[in-house]
């Protein structure tokens, strides 16, 4: 037992390519070594199982053998977490897990044995150790970080964050279980309070592009800080704005152009004469529901094209969605007096800007004619520069360059935001379990 040995643990990580962070656990006597992301907005801890026979991407994996720990206990029962938009299943299994220098006893995880090839086929990792809330844990079984806190392996309930932007680097990153890293940040933390129970989510305020507001989260969007994701994920309502700024090329949507071409000018007039821009589309004939303003399915009527689906050219789901993106962009005009002329010439640009079906646009590597981004939290200003957000990939030995920004419409109502590692990179991040509160400074 760990008993009276209260100190920090730390977790040296690996990058890859600046797209996947993970470090290497122990599981079972003597220690079965796996490579795992640590992520903030799941609970559980996973890995292959050896009875993973019938999913290919368990070949290319390390696997967890229960007949040769001399410490594991068997439970059994089914599990099944939710992972990216899948899920993985398996059963539950308890045995010793070895986290840095650490080892936590009787953790109960799970034994994977089928999980889908096309989600693991880039992955450099073997599963998952889910460092968020137990509400959200399968099954809610007690999760790693909790029993660090229970068994006194670590000095306080907080864990810090610092990763590497050098993906060529030693070391690309670090956690560190029970305290903070002064070495690597400049200032003091900005602490906001964790918004929802059950993930680390906090409010995030107004989204900059350059020197212009975008003004979709002037009152407050939520945004889970996510350090399973690599991009800075949001609606796709801001991230063509923001694509179009930096000169992405992304995905031509004929269905955005349609509903511009042939309601522009009652958006236009409708919005000019005062009426509620939630009600717009409704109006003109194209939304059936009236006062929402949803763009959740423009994601799914990407992805719908993207694996060559039978296209429905009179979805009105879809057609809606465009609509209501059409109507928040010329509304955003319509407050600075741009004419109507320039708002329906950016309009359309916008509907050339929108992010492919895998939500990934490329972008000029010049990263001097490039605006800076900056998100607000807790009233104080979070620039990105573009070296910031920009991925450097190799491409036949040749450098391109990625939008470190993703579309991502999950919620009807309120847009959700993603805080993945293109943030997590710039920004030394202390998760306060204690007082229930983020903290980010300037990483150094």
């Amino acid at each position: 037992m760990n008993l009276g040995a209260l100190r920090d643990e730390i977790v040296y990580v690996k990058n890859y390519m600046d797209v996947q962070y993970f470090a290497e656990i122990g599981i079972g006597s003597p220690p079965q070594h796996f490579a795992v992301v640590f992520d903030t907005a799941s609970s559980n801890l996973w890995v292959p199982s050896s009875k993973c026979i019938f999913s290919i991407a368990c070949y290319l994996r390390s696997k967890y053998r229960s007949r040769l720990s001399t410490t594991y206990t068997k439970i059994g029962n089914r599990s099944k977490i939710p992972f990216g938009t899948r899920s993985v299943r398996g059963f539950f299994s308890q045995d010793n897990v070895k986290v840095g220098s650490s080892v936590i006893n009787q953790q109960v995880f799970t034994e994977v044995t089928r999980e889908g090839f096309f989600t693991f086929l880039s992955a450099r990792y073997d599963g998952v150790l889910g460092l968020g809330f137990q509400d959200v844990a399968a099954e809610r079984v007690t999760p790693v970080w909790y029993n660090m806190l229970l068994q006194r392996i670590v000095t306080q309930p907080i864990f810090s964050l610092w990763l590497n932007r050098d993906p060529k680097s030693r070391f690309g990153g670090e956690i560190l279980f029970g305290g903070v890293d002064s070495t690597h940040f400049r200032g003091q933390h900005t602490y906001v309070p964790v918004a929802q129970n059950g993930y680390w989510e906090i409010e995030i305020g107004d989204v900059v592009i350059g020197n212009n507001s975008t003004g979709l989260c002037k009152g407050g969007c939520p945004a889970i800080v996510d350090t399973g994701t690599s991009f800075l994920a949001g609606p796709t309502t801001i991230l063509t704005q923001i694509n179009h700024a930096i000169g992405a090329e992304g995905f031509v949507s004929m269905e955005c152009k349609t509903v511009f071409s042939n309601y522009g000018n009652m958006i236009w007039e409708n919005l000019v004469s005062g009426l509620q821009p939630e009600r717009i589309c409704h109006r003109i004939g194209i939304c059936t529901r009236n006062g929402t303003f949803d763009v959740s399915h423009v994601k799914e009527k990407m992805e719908a094209r993207s694996s060559k689906l039978e296209k429905l050219p009179n979805d009105e789901s879809g057609l809606c969605s465009f609509c209501e993106m059409t109507v928040f962009w010329m509304q955003v005009e319509l407050r600075k007096e741009t004419t109507k002329e320039k708002t329906f010439e950016y309009v359309n640009q916008l509907c050339e800007k929108l992010p492919d079906p895998q939500g990934k646009s490329y972008i000029n590597c010049d990263v001097f004619s490039l605006p800076h981004i900056t998100i607000t939290i807790g009233n104080k200003p979070f620039p990105l520069s573009p070296d910031q957000y920009l991925i450097r990939v190799e491409d036949n030995h040749d450098t391109r360059c990625l939008s470190g920004f993703t579309a991502l419409d999950v919620h009807p109502r309120r847009p959700l935001w993603v805080l993945g590692d293109v943030f997590l990179r710039a920004y030394h991040t202390v998760f306060d379990f204690g007082n229930l509160q983020v903290g980010f400074a300037e990483s150094a």
